[in-house]
């Protein structure tokens, strides 16, 4: 399917914070970090917990604002201006990263979790612009495809940093200036590919302009949550997504520390989230054909169903050749589960409110990924095994499934 300026322009933006998204909170920082702190006398127990809190502060912090940022956004200008400003903030706090001396482990926490507000609350506002850049027949491909070009953009950003990590920066950097010439990479990645959103995409639906946004901002989402039952095929979406996506992130964030306990080097480790990232970029572009051929909702229903057989081959993880499997089974449906899901939402939703219920759409995808990892541990422990605990997540799939396929169908689905 063919895309216009404005339509390639958003799917760029995918393409720009991928760099953050890999370099920054997957690859290096947490490393960088933990080295950090512990130089500065922080025990590796501690170190580990506050990274662990700084994300959960960040996340916490734009969940909490998501819905009523979500309907400030939705009058007339606001919904650009306000994708503007956090991108810029995380952006600058990216640089910041990049310039901080390594000896302030406290500042570069800080740092961090602006960074982290940056980066989510501009998604919330890139997933809404979705309903305007393309109508409804169109949303299942150009979502895939900011997805799948998302994926390749963060592949190239890091191979980039791969080249000064294998060279030591060509011989001229310390370890600890490799991280911090990374930082600077994936900022420069978000800038540079920024500007053709901020110069050829525009707010197309708003409501009426109101003298005092802010307040009538916070008054819509209260009406909103107390009159869901209008809107009760968006509102049992988002609890069937609340269970799968649970599913989804949590495989992602828990593999590898089930490789590391099966035995597989960091190295390798490394080289899997490259071959995921590289495996998720066709599959996603092949979901989006596969919703304009059947239909979102078939798409959808495929990618839960294989990530429901994902976990029960856990099982039978043994092998370094058994992990490989899993990996490239996840990079097939990640992206596309979370692409349909967004242009499925998409569909649903009234679209001069789109940015509101995109609002609690991220809420939701951002505090499902706390039951998901409970539930892993808790298993793990009572069975000693992490695979028996990875293969209990096939109950969030099994339970969004069912929610699910109580959904009505789309009029042209």
């Amino acid at each position: 399917m063919r895309f216009n300026k404005k339509q390639w322009s958003w799917i760029f933006y995918d393409w720009a914070n991928s760099g953050y998204g890999i370099i920054v909170t997957t690859a290096v920082l947490p490393v960088y970090f933990k080295s950090v702190a512990q130089n500065s006398g922080v025990s590796q127990a501690n170190a580990t917990a506050f990274w662990g809190y700084a994300n959960s502060f960040g996340t916490l912090i734009v969940s909490i604002l998501a819905p009523v940022l979500g309907a400030l956004a939705d009058y007339p200008h606001h919904k650009k201006k306000l994708l503007t400003g956090f991108s810029f903030l995380g952006i600058l706090m990216t640089f910041g990263l990049a310039l901080l001396p390594p000896n302030q482990w406290q500042l570069l926490l800080a740092v961090y979790i602006l960074s982290i507000i940056g980066y989510s609350a501009g998604n919330l506002f890139y997933d809404s612009f979705l309903t305007d850049v393309a109508d409804n027949s169109r949303m299942d491909s150009l979502s895939s495809n900011g997805y799948a070009y998302g994926y390749l953009g963060g592949v190239l950003a890091f191979l980039l940093f791969l080249v000064l990590q294998l060279t030591s920066g060509f011989g001229m950097l310390s370890s600890y200036g490799v991280a911090r010439w990374s930082f600077f990479l994936a900022a420069v990645w978000w800038l540079i590919f920024f500007v053709p959103l901020l110069k050829n995409v525009q707010q197309v639906y708003s409501l009426p302009e109101n003298p005092h946004p802010i307040t009538s901002s916070f008054k819509r989402v209260w009406e909103t949550v107390t009159h869901l039952r209008k809107y009760k095929a968006a509102a049992w979406f988002l609890v069937a997504y609340f269970f799968y996506i649970d599913g989804v992130d949590t495989i992602f964030t828990m593999a590898t520390s089930i490789g590391m306990d099966m035995g597989i080097t960091t190295t390798t480790l490394m080289l899997v989230l490259l071959v995921v990232q590289l495996v998720a970029f066709p599959f996603s572009i092949l979901y989006g054909w596969i919703a304009n051929h059947f239909s979102a909702r078939k798409g959808i229903l495929l990618a839960i169903i294989l990530y429901f057989g994902i976990c029960l081959y856990a099982l039978k993880l043994e092998t370094a050749k058994d992990f490989w499997i899993l990996a490239v089974l996840v990079g097939t449906s990640q992206g596309g589960i979370q692409a349909l899901s967004r242009s499925y939402f998409g569909k649903l939703i009234p679209k001069d409110s789109g940015s509101e219920f995109f609002g609690f759409y991220n809420i939701l995808g951002k505090f499902s990924a706390v039951l998901g990892p409970v539930l892993v541990g808790i298993v793990t422990q009572i069975t000693g095994k992490s695979t028996i605990g990875a293969a209990s997540l096939s109950v969030l799939f099994l339970v969004g499934l069912v929610i699910f396929m109580m959904l009505p169908r789309l009029t042209k689905e």
